[in-house]
């Protein structure tokens, strides 16, 4: 297979985890635990390469790729030690992609931002990743016009909504590219822990009565929603837990970032809080704790996005991939549940679904 040329904005933790997984499995003998597909569609996660990255950071801009994802404010595992990957990260547009309370973390490189358009085209790059704060919509959109430019395929990872908005989504459709998002789901995170939970009680026949799930964490991302995107995400997160259940609509559901607590790192607590009730009102209470790590959460899923955008490409598709979307985002342009989303995403790597 040839390379997948990706180009990423945003080199923070979920671009660390990112290098560092796709230089791992280029390794002979590397282990393939954790991977929800091995192959997807004959692509393997040693074909993922990147060929441009972009920031804003005085400590990254400058820097080779291999570096720079280790720079404060970053703060993930080192899982691979990466060789030098020749790949400088490049100034991006600041706009709106620092929020108040990052400013206080991170200096903005002096350097004047390149023409991101004009280096996705000098690269060859196919795939652009959005990984830029959650809240900067200014700087989603300038990204997303930037890949339509280049007509470079478009990953969204954050919440503003690109792939599920109906003129974004047409505005990729008409130029013959494919699009896909919003909000990028973890492995094994709160969103899709709720959801399964969720949906087994009721399977069991359990009336749920109210519910609600909150982070803390300790990374970058949930220092940022403190100030802007933590109402964004709750409503993006607790809609995706209700759209898994008929009938839950009405239900009360909460599901979302609550505070930031330094000393936690790269670690995310979520906790679960359910009350139902059953046979003659008879009440069921479920309080749980999911500890995870957070940047490697979202790299199985990452990898999943990219190689089924490839296959996209591949297939000349264009506009919102659906099965893509609803098998690796919160906030897909259609809401399916999880075993939905499981076969959608069986039959598009099969060749049964076009999108």
């Amino acid at each position: 297979m040839q390379p997948i040329r990706i180009a990423v904005a945003g080199v923070g933790n979920c671009c660390a985890a990112l290098v560092q997984g796709t230089s791992y499995y280029k390794d002979e003998g590397a282990s393939t635990l954790g991977l929800i597909h091995e192959t997807f569609g004959g692509y393997l996660p040693s074909d993922i390469k990147i060929v441009a990255a972009f920031d804003v950071s005085e400590k990254k801009v400058g820097q080779d790729v291999s570096t720079a994802i280790f720079q404060p404010p970053n703060n993930v595992m080192r899982i691979h030690e990466v060789p030098k990957l020749g790949i400088t990260v490049q100034r991006g547009e600041l706009l709106d992609g620092l929020s108040e309370n990052a400013k206080e973390v991170i200096t903005v490189s002096p350097s004047s931002p390149v023409d991101v358009c004009d280096t996705l085209l000098k690269t060859k790059a196919e795939i652009l990743i959005n990984l830029v704060p959650s809240g900067a919509i200014e700087a989603t959109e300038y990204y997303a016009s930037e890949a339509l430019k280049a007509r470079c395929a478009f990953i969204n990872a954050t919440p503003h909504e690109i792939a599920s908005d109906r003129m974004w989504a047409k505005k990729f459709k008409d130029t013959g590219i494919p699009v896909v998002g919003d909000d990028i789901m973890n492995q094994i995170g709160s969103t899709i822990m709720h959801k399964s939970i969720l949906k087994m009680l009721t399977d069991r026949g359990i009336n749920i009565k109210e519910s609600y799930c909150l982070d803390v964490g300790g990374a970058m991302e949930s220092l940022n929603s403190l100030e802007r995107s933590r109402m964004i995400k709750r409503k993006f997160k607790s809609e995706a837990v209700k759209s898994q259940i008929p009938g839950l609509h009405d239900v009360p559901i909460v599901s979302g970032s609550t505070d930031f607590v330094d000393f936690l790192e790269n670690k995310r607590d979520s906790y679960f809080w359910i009350l139902g009730h059953y046979f003659k009102d008879a009440l069921v209470r479920i309080d749980i704790q999911l500890s995870t790590v957070d940047a490697p959460n979202a790299f199985a899923i990452l990898i999943d996005a990219i190689r089924g955008v490839k296959i996209a490409l591949d297939r000349k598709l264009s506009g919102a991939i659906e099965s893509v979307s609803a098998f690796c985002f919160k906030r897909p342009p259609k809401e399916v549940t999880i075993q939905e989303a499981q076969l959608m995403i069986d039959e598009f790597i099969s060749g049964k679904r076009l999108s």
